[in-house]
Parts: C-alpha cells; sequence; structure tokens
C-alpha cells in the first residue's frame, strides 16, 4: 500500500482532485468527514471542545455548531489552535484506522488522504507520506471562488483563507503539484498527469 498527501487551500479545488483519483483506482480517506467523526454527539472530542469553548458552540440537539464555532476560531489563532490540539490527534487516529482497512482489502492500493490542513498540522503528524501533491490556486483566486460559489462575503472569504497555511508553506511540503488555477478541465488533466507519475 502506498499513501499519499493530498492537500491545498480552502476552495483550491481539492474535491475534484480526489474525485478524479477515485475514479482511477485509489482509495480516498477524507480528512474533513474525519474531522466531522471526531466531534460526532457523544463522542470525548465534542466533550472537550464543549468544555474549552462552552455551551455556546453546541446546538440544541447536544451536536457542534459549526458557524458558531467557526466563527470563534477563524477570528482567534490562539482559539483554532486549541481546537486544532483537541481534534487532530483524533483525526490521525481515525485516519490510520481507515489506512489499515484499505490494506486489508488490498495490500496493494494507492491510498489518497485528502487532509485540507496538512501544512497546520506539521507537527502533530504521525504519518510518513510516500508523496505529498498539492492543490496550487493563488490565494485571491480562491476567495473569488468562496465568494462565487459558496456565497461568503468576501471579508469571511478572505479571512477563512488568510487563517490557514500560505501558497508558500504548502507548496514546500509538495512532491508534486496539481495546477488548478484554470479551468476545470485544466485541472483535471493536471490531476491525470500527476496521477500517472505517483501511480506508476
Amino acid at each position: 500500500m502506498r499513501i499519499i498527501g493530498l492537500t491545498g487551500g480552502i476552495a483550491a479545488g481539492k474535491s475534484t482532485v480526489s474525485k478524479r483519483w477515485a475514479e482511477h483506482g485509489a482509495v480516498v480517506v477524507d480528512a474533513d468527514r474525519l474531522a466531522r467523526d471526531a466531534v460526532a454527539p457523544g463522542s470525548p472530542g465534542l466533550a472537550r471542545v464543549a468544555e474549552r469553548f462552552g455551551s455556546s458552540v453546541l446546538a440544541p440537539d447536544g451536536s457542534l455548531d459549526r458557524p458558531a464555532l467557526g466563527a470563534i476560531v477563524f477570528a482567534d489563532v490562539a482559539a483554532r489552535k486549541d481546537l486544532e490540539a483537541i481534534t487532530h490527534p483524533e483525526v490521525w487516529r481515525l485516519a490510520q484506522l481507515a489506512f489499515d482497512a484499505a490494506a486489508a482489502a488490498d495490500p496493494e492500493a494507492i491510498v489518497v488522504y485528502d487532509v485540507p490542513l496538512l501544512a497546520e498540522a506539521q507537527g502533530s503528524r504521525p504519518l510518513r507520506f510516500d508523496a505529498v501533491v498539492v492543490v496550487d490556486a493563488p490565494a485571491a483566486q480562491r476567495v473569488e471562488r468562496l465568494v462565487a460559489h459558496r456565497g461568503m462575503s468576501r471579508t469571511e472569504a478572505e479571512r477563512r483563507v488568510a487563517a490557514q497555511a500560505s501558497d508558500e508553506e504548502r507548496l514546500a511540503l509538495a512532491d508534486e503539484v496539481v495546477d488548478a488555477t484554470g479551468a476545470l478541465e485544466r485541472t483535471v488533466a493536471s490531476a491525470d498527469e500527476v496521477w500517472a507519475r505517483i501511480a506508476s
């Protein structure tokens, strides 16, 4: 089994690339989904989040109120780091379980770990990847995509982008880069070129 780390800033196009690679036979493990599992109702992770941030981040049904938590952590670097210290280790644990399951099902599998915050989690990740692929689109372009396609205000979009690692920090990790600066077809073509190299 080989494990490929796939990362990129918000609205860079990671989902497009991971879906394309799944069509090529990759086993995709989505860190965002694992992050939701890590703070699911009744989980130790959610209890720790509520202990740190208060009951205001809980919805009436006891689940995590993501907009309320987001409003806190995207405006406060220290709060965001506290959240990451709670969630990152649990996400890595769940990821390892997914990798083990993929290896058991197919020892030759290529697992793509779609992980937006790879650069941010450098100090806490116990895993070594066989390759790291960065989906790259400039910050200004990603802001435009967030405004156009996700309905965010420009101020909120800029804040979300600024809260993540810089393009330079992500690219410093890259063994390969998918060019997502242009139209969707160009991103898919670049993804195919990179896949041909990493899957060979």
